[in-house]
């Protein structure tokens, strides 16, 4: 099949994800052009990644993209998202889909009464590690999961991982919360390494979120979790019959006895990433670029955003979702519930959307 050919909307550090993802598989995908909004930013994304820039909507629309990948600031997703799904252009828009309700409304009320075309970029359920992790619930190894303690990604990733590992889709919810701060020595960052032992206060947020059918997920982030040599990420997920600790599985078997196992990660044999995640003789997860042939693997991050942008092709030919739109905007609706509860110091509830 001939590689899907797209066009990127931003100039930022997240639409460099797309245009390493198309250089490393470029029988898959193809990034025609960047669409940047200054002469200026499209010669230096152009001059960082060989790849055109333009600033002419018209420029990219000659380019007769398969979809649109909208990776612009948060307070301008959803415009851009609005204004090419209204051109007719399917389009796979970053996180959040919206900062507003209202927005986020629309959104739904574009893809119901105008048929408009939107799916969101929302990757860390395709993280190769998270996706085992859901895989080992799935298979009910813990029962049914009531339980999940999660120190590993912010907001709407967070919103999305709790839901699925509890397999709660869009139950209603009362969450409260605050933020503390604590000092932290500074390791690493986007851009490298760190080592000059400067030392910053960062957040920490701590959440509880209460489910109506009764189940509970503690939230617990720090930024500087996604770039530090000192400071992890955890997942604990709790169900009668066992536990998921970070990679460790305890469970109790049909014979009532426990049982131990470790989540093991089967790199690629060239370029990093993970090919496959096993668990006794059991697999979990099979990277999906492996399964198209290639031999070298990819980070985490882009897996998980070049397994979404796979997807693509079927949702523009058969309608399947990548990642359906009503999970991405609930995510998005979690985010605002959780910014209010954290601004206003009190429990915050809830309610039946649209798209619920």
């Amino acid at each position: 099949m001939k590689p899907l050919n797209f066009i990127v909307v931003g100039s930022g550090w997240r639409s460099l994800f797309y245009a390493r993802i198309a250089k490393a598989y470029p029988d898959c995908f193809n990034v025609a052009a960047f669409l940047c909004r200054t002469k200026e930013k499209a010669r230096k994304i152009q001059e960082e990644t060989g790849i055109k820039a333009v600033i002419s909507q018209e420029e990219c629309l000659s380019e007769n993209p398969d979809f649109i990948v909208a990776a612009v600031s948060k307070d301008s997703i959803f415009q851009v998202t609005r204004e090419w799904a209204l051109k007719g252009y399917p389009v796979l828009c970053e996180t959040p889909a919206a900062m507003e309700l209202e927005d986020l409304q629309e959104l739904w009320r574009l893809r119901t009464k105008e048929g408009a075309r939107i799916q969101v970029a929302e990757q860390y359920f395709r993280y190769p590690v998270f996706q085992g992790a859901i895989e080992i619930v799935k298979r009910g190894y813990l029962g049914d999961p009531y339980m999940v303690n999660i120190s590993a990604v912010h907001d709407y990733h967070g919103a999305s991982l709790i839901r699925r590992l509890l397999g709660i889709g869009f139950e209603n919810m009362k969450l409260y919360g605050k933020k503390f701060r604590y000092p932290v020595v500074e390791t690493d960052s986007r851009y490298g390494l760190i080592e000059d032992g400067r030392v910053s206060e960062r957040e920490r947020v701590r959440l509880t979120f209460e489910f109506q059918g009764g189940k509970t997920a503690f939230y617990d982030f720090n930024g500087i979790q996604y770039h530090s040599r000192i400071r992890g990420r955890h997942l604990n997920v709790q169900g009668a019959k066992g536990e998921l600790d970070d990679w460790t599985l305890r469970y109790v078997g049909e014979d009532n006895r426990s049982r131990e196992y470790q989540i093991i990660k089967e790199p690629f044999e060239t370029g990093g990433g993970i090919k496959r995640i096993c668990m006794k003789q059991e697999q979990l997860y099979l990277n999906p670029f492996y399964e198209l042939g290639k031999v070298n693997g990819l980070p985490q991050d882009e897996t998980a955003i070049g397994t979404l942008m796979l997807g693509m092709r079927r949702f523009i030919e058969e309608g399947a979702e990548v990642y359906p739109l009503a999970e991405g905007l609930q995510d998005a609706y979690v985010r605002i519930l959780m910014e209010q509860a954290l601004k206003g110091g009190q429990t915050v509830e809830s309610e039946t959307q649209v798209w619920g």
